[in-house]
């Protein structure tokens, strides 16, 4: 390692892992990724593993000894902690696997940078701690109320930023994603997100399923969006930022209906939308106020759905 930064991302072969590591090579830092690969693809770095600042680490956060040894041998400074089992239906079919691999991956993750003097941890948190509550936009001074398990595993994360802020000095910052997409978000799976997965459906002619009635919104986020919210979690130097959890989305919404209608005209497509039953776990209306990520490390998301659906779309052409 030379005198860069260098930064721990763990879940580097996912979706939002992948992105990250290759937006921090470019920018400079000695990037070392950590994954053990059940959900994320060794493809999403190969071409990021012939690169000097950056290698790839086969390893699972649930395994302290492992995360502590490749945190003192590499003189990690910084973290991105973006490991995580994703998925509401999946967590509530094995609530003990997703807590075992968000909540206990998560302690080891703080625990071995406080340990090795880590100097910053910026987590994954997600919007479904809000839960179901009526009251748009979602605000961080709203209380907690998770409907599934999954969503249990991310205030319990957020909660443990707080606790290892204020009990130990460790400095970190978790990030409440709202709904993130863009290139290489996998579209395979039961569980696929909703993006990915209906480009893919609608460039084959098939139908587009939509859980419940397509009334329900979201705010959705763009990778690169989320790209830069990491890297300044990870370079901010404001001491009243953190150990709490920030709004992550474009703070904007739209109905699931009517992005499928979005994402059939922009594919040219013959599909067809159709309906089923409503998820387990599911909420109703997403939606984020932004201005607390704003003001405490400048935070500005710069693409809308449309110019980010467009380059998605263009990126699953390309890679058909």
């Amino acid at each position: 390692m030379n005198n860069k930064k260098s930064v721990l991302v763990t879940g580097c072969a996912g979706f939002i892992g992948s992105n990250l590591c290759e937006a921090l090579v470019n920018e400079g830092w000695n990037v070392v990724g950590v994954d053990n690969l059940m959900t994320g693809y060794r493809r999403n770095i190969k071409e990021l593993e012939v690169k000097n600042n950056f290698q790839f680490i086969w390893g699972d956060v649930r395994d302290f000894n492992k995360i502590d040894k490749i945190i003192k041998k590499n003189k990690i400074e910084y973290i991105t902690h973006q490991a995580a089992r994703g998925s509401v239906p999946k967590s509530v079919e094995d609530p003990i696997l997703t807590n075992d691999i968000n909540v206990s991956g998560t302690l080891n993750i703080l625990w071995a940078a406080q340990k090795n003097n880590v100097k910053k941890v910026v987590c994954a948190i997600s919007s479904s701690v809000y839960g179901d509550t009526p009251t748009l936009p979602k605000v961080e001074t709203m209380p907690y109320a998770p409907l599934s398990p999954y969503a249990v595993t991310k205030v319990t994360k957020e909660v443990y930023l707080g606790v290892f802020n204020k009990l130990y000095g460790l400095k970190t910052i978790g990030l409440r994603y709202f709904n993130v997409y863009g290139r290489r978000q996998d579209p395979n799976g039961d569980y696929a997100a909703v993006i990915p997965r209906w480009i893919t459906r609608a460039f084959a002619g098939e139908d587009l399923p939509i859980n419940g009635d397509g009334k329900q919104t979201r705010d959705f986020t763009y990778i690169d969006d989320v790209i830069q919210a990491n890297i300044k979690g990870l370079e901010c130097k404001n001491e009243e930022a953190f150990g709490r959890g920030y709004n992550i989305g474009y703070s904007d919404h739209v109905d699931i209906k009517t992005l499928a209608e979005r994402i059939i005209e922009a594919t040219n497509s013959t599909s067809k939308i159709i309906f089923g039953e409503p998820r387990r776990g599911d909420i109703q209306d997403s939606y984020a106020d932004i201005n607390l990520a704003k003001q405490s490390f400048g935070y500005n998301p710069t693409t809308n759905l449309k110019d980010g659906l467009r380059k998605t779309i263009e990126w699953y052409e390309e890679h058909k």
